[in-house]
């Protein structure tokens, strides 16, 4: 690891005529990649989490209890965990365009099985087999996003594709209240939900292999001259990693700070999945409201946190500083979750309360994922990305699990809402320790050398 987690890599004098083609070329870069980036993720997170909406009607429906459909929602993880550093590898290794078009393809056909479910089994089948098919499609964009954006502009990248995260409930929200009120051919709203919100991923998938490159060099839309800049930009990047560090896939696992950041990632993820999941169904306690009224409350956090992301990931960037752009807004996510929970029974507070949790949230994950890219690149970078992500969602796993299992055996929410925030804590402390033994050891060095 470097002296510390805010050190970007040296960056190298240009000519003022390199420094023009350098504008350039990132900028036709990110016009070109990072808006399809964007759209592909917020197609995936309404197939991932269009199941808290549903939620509203399914219980009912299907009589299923909360700790099914908790169990359900978590279940997906399950599938997830198993691919997702074969998925990173071959990102890496093979082609990023194929592996994300096959996700995508598979996620969609499966997603549409799910308006067809009546039983838990197969509730918690199919929620296995959409984790199993989106699996690689997060440390996928995020390895691919390597082969195309320098250090330094890697923070602002992330956000900017990171920003479907929030916006795809901002979306979502609106277009599954639509949904849910609908019923055709003596189907539900929450079918139609799946149906309809599946097979944009089929159809992206295709368009996929035809739209993305897989690398600079292989950039027919690029001019030769921003061509050979990128190229090279990313060659001296990956180079001066090896002069510091030469990581090989199983020493990258074993490291320690990937291991930090795994475990800070597994209790953040258990925080947000744990809000985004049930968040409509507290919502619909707190505030009594229709079902549309509801998801269009719901979305409120994510438009905040849409906000906050796109800030703190330019400010990280911009200073350079990454280890406390990460922590501190998942410290701040858990204090406003604390205090939502306290005014539980004062619903327009909580609900300001929740909005401000998902304010804090959001400015995390941007700053978060330019860290494992600071010390290792290639194949180590791709599997303890893929570890990271593989992991830290188990979280997602884990927190609505939880939430579902302690509400069914209390009638209440906020037993697992405190485990929430007890573990947004913790991530926000365990991201503090990565990098905290190599500055010290550093510096100690540094001062018995004088």
């Amino acid at each position: 690891m470097p002296e510390s987690v805010d050190n970007p890599t040296q960056t190298v004098a240009f000519s003022a005529s390199e420094q023009e083609v350098g504008v350039r070329a990132r900028r036709r870069i990110a016009r070109r990649l990072l808006p399809f980036l964007f759209v592909l993720y917020v197609i995936a997170f309404l197939d991932r989490m269009n199941i808290g909406a549903a939620a509203l009607q399914m219980p009912a429906d299907l009589g299923f209890s909360p700790s099914v459909i908790g169990f359900g929602a978590g279940i997906f993880f399950l599938g997830y965990f198993l691919l997702e550093i074969p998925g990173a590898l071959i990102v890496e290794r093979w082609s990023a365009r194929r592996w994300i078009a096959r996700i995508m393809i598979s996620w969609g056909i499966v997603t549409v099985l799910m308006a067809f479910i009546h039983t838990p089994r197969q509730f918690y089948w199919v929620r296995f087999l959409v984790g199993a098919a989106e699996a690689g499609f997060l440390p996928g964009v995020i390895v691919y996003l390597t082969h195309w954006f320098r250090y330094q502009d890697r923070a602002k990248a992330v956000a900017v594709f990171y920003a479907a995260n929030p916006l795809s409930y901002v979306i979502g929200s609106p277009l599954a209240g639509l949904l849910l009120g609908l019923s055709w051919l003596g189907m539900r709203g929450w079918r139609w939900l799946f149906i309809i919100e599946g097979i944009p991923a089929v159809v992206l998938g295709v368009i996929t292999i035809f739209y993305l490159t897989d690398w600079p060099e292989q950039a027919r839309w690029l001019p030769a001259d921003e061509r050979s800049w990128i190229t090279e930009q990313l060659r001296r990047e990956k180079e001066a990693k090896k002069r510091v560090h030469s990581f090989s896939v199983w020493g990258a696992l074993r490291n320690r700070d990937v291991l930090l950041l795994t475990l800070c990632y597994f209790c953040a993820m258990t925080g947000s999945y744990g809000i985004a999941f049930w968040l409509p169904t507290i919502v619909k306690r707190l505030s009594g409201q229709s079902d549309m009224n509801v998801t269009l409350l719901a979305a409120m956090p994510y438009i905040a946190g849409f906000v906050t992301q796109q800030l703190n990931g330019w400010h990280s960037d911009r200073t350079g500083e990454r280890r406390w752009h990460a922590a501190l807004p998942v410290i701040l996510c858990g204090a406003a979750l604390s205090l939502a929970v306290i005014y539980s029974s004062r619903p327009a507070i909580s609900i300001a309360l929740f909005v401000l949790v998902g304010a804090c949230f959001y400015g995390f994950q941007p700053c978060f994922w330019a860290v494992p890219t600071l010390f290792l690149s290639e194949s180590a970078a791709a599997a303890s990305i893929g570890l990271i992500n593989s992991v830290g969602n188990l979280g997602g796993f884990a927190g609505p699990f939880v939430i579902g299992y302690l509400a069914n055996r209390t009638h209440s929410f906020a037993p697992g809402l405190w485990y929430l925030v007890i573990s947004l804590f913790v991530s926000g402390a365990l991201m503090l320790a990565v990098g905290v033994t190599k500055s010290r050891e550093s510096r100690t060095a540094r001062s018995t050398q004088v």
